[in-house]
């Protein structure tokens, strides 16, 4: 059989290149003898001749007809150009069939730590600038005069005003808060962190004290002191912080170091930024004025709640002195609430509460995030039992004004300021 196309024999090429000829020039290309040829063309008007298939990725030539003839092209399979099938890639490894190399482990936990630490470190970094601009260092202890020596341990005076800035007459009605202009302190009281336990002394606001001779934080005159006895919260009402600050220091020979200050709209808000704070209340009791009405046991007290339990006086007997009992048990609570670590490990808490804080504090202008981190976390040991808790010792009452026991006052402050465990009891 002639395998030229056409009937063409060797003879017939001439001059042709390739197929052993001298000639330098290739030959003529011969018909691929794997490649089979349709039937011939059909009479005019006759079916369709079969066309190649393509399905399942086949190459050129009939699908059916290869599977009879045993015959594979390679275009089915990717392999143009042959090769065992390693080189395909096909096994997942690289062409030529070297296996692809194990995944550097300890280069991934490494950049991975790299990348987690950074994310970190420009996180706490942000948080500290963002928290540090946020608060309101407004009072200046410096403008306090013939200040006494400070001793062991750092003192913050924490005092709790009736301020009613920023409230709208929907949130006064709300919260019972009243629409009396300015502000006058509703609780103080002395923290004391020292390397011996924690002491958080309540002043009540009735405590009868001294006015000293002070400076004016305005005006910067000069008011010479008479003797003239008044209610410790008089003070704040006649010059501010300031004024409250020298007459603590000057009737108890006590330093203030720091100064932090919460008005009603903001101490609500903390207690609802962390969801409420747990409390065990006593003994039923029922207030008009600050809109309290609790019974006894272990409950959760909302914002509102919260400000109506630590501002009622007139359900007690002892008003000023329960009051500042209910006071010291609460903001110890919430200390605890803000310190554990559902609300630190939880952005989605801890950010809401520290916003509602700030937003809401006054402090003195040599106040920082650590201290105010430190007066936190004191009180939070306070009520954990890591510390003690008392009202200023009162010897008796004159005027309606309560008087401090002076015995108990000197020992306490003594204690305080060589940073030793209290020994004093109060009311």
């Amino acid at each position: 059989m002639n395998d030229w196309p056409e009937g063409w024999s060797d003879r017939d090429r001439g001059n042709r290149y390739g197929g052993g000829s001298a000639n330098a020039q290739p030959e003529s290309p011969r018909v691929m003898r794997q490649v089979r040829r349709g039937p011939a063309a059909p009479p005019q008007g006759a079916g369709v001749p079969p066309q190649p298939s393509y399905v399942n990725g086949q190459g050129y030539g009939d699908y059916t007809d290869a599977r009879q003839t045993g015959y594979d092209s390679g275009y089915n399979t990717g392999q143009v150009y042959g090769g065992d099938s390693g080189g395909s890639g096909g096994d997942g490894g690289y062409p030529g069939g070297e296996p692809r190399p194990a995944p550097n482990w300890r280069r991934r936990i490494k950049w991975t730590a790299i990348t987690v630490v950074t994310v970190l470190v420009v996180t706490t970094v942000g948080t500290y600038f963002w928290a540090d601009g946020k608060l309101k260092r407004e009072v200046d202890l410096s403008k306090v005069i013939d200040r006494p020596e400070g001793g062991d341990g750092t003192n913050y005076l924490i005092v709790g005003s009736d301020s009613r800035e920023g409230m709208s007459a929907d949130e006064k009605k709300k919260l019972h808060t009243g629409s009396a202009e300015g502000k006058r302190t509703d609780s103080m009281m002395i923290l004391h962190v020292g390397s011996n336990g924690d002491t958080l002394v309540s002043l009540p606001r009735d405590s009868d004290v001294e006015l000293p001779t002070f400076v004016g934080s305005e005006s910067g005159k000069t008011y010479k002191g008479t003797g003239r006895h008044i209610k410790l919260n008089a003070a704040y009402a006649t010059d501010g912080p300031e004024l409250l600050v020298r007459t603590i220091e000057f009737n108890t020979g006590l330093r203030i170091d720091h100064y932090v200050e919460i008005g009603f709209a903001g101490f609500a808000s903390i207690v609802d930024a962390v969801g409420g704070v747990e409390i065990t209340i006593d003994k039923a009791f029922k207030d008009k004025y600050s809109g309290a009405d609790f019974q006894a046991g272990k409950q959760t007290l909302n914002g509102e709640e919260a400000l109506a339990f630590v501002r009622t006086r007139h359900a007690f007997a002892a008003s000023d002195l329960q009051r500042t009992k209910n006071q010291q048990k609460f903001l110890a609570a919430l200390a605890h609430e803000v310190a554990t670590p559902g609300t630190i490990l939880n952005p989605f808490k801890l950010y809401p509460t520290m916003s509602a804080g700030l937003d809401s504090l006054i402090v003195d202008k040599d106040m920082g995030l650590y201290d105010l981190g430190s007066m936190f976390f004191a009180m939070k040991g306070v009520n954990g039992g890591d510390g003690t808790s008392l009202n200023m010792p009162i010897s008796g009452s004159s005027g309606g004004n309560l008087v401090w026991d002076k015995a108990k006052v000197k020992q306490l402050v003594n204690e305080l300021n060589n940073d030793e465990k209290v020994t004093v009891t109060g009311n």
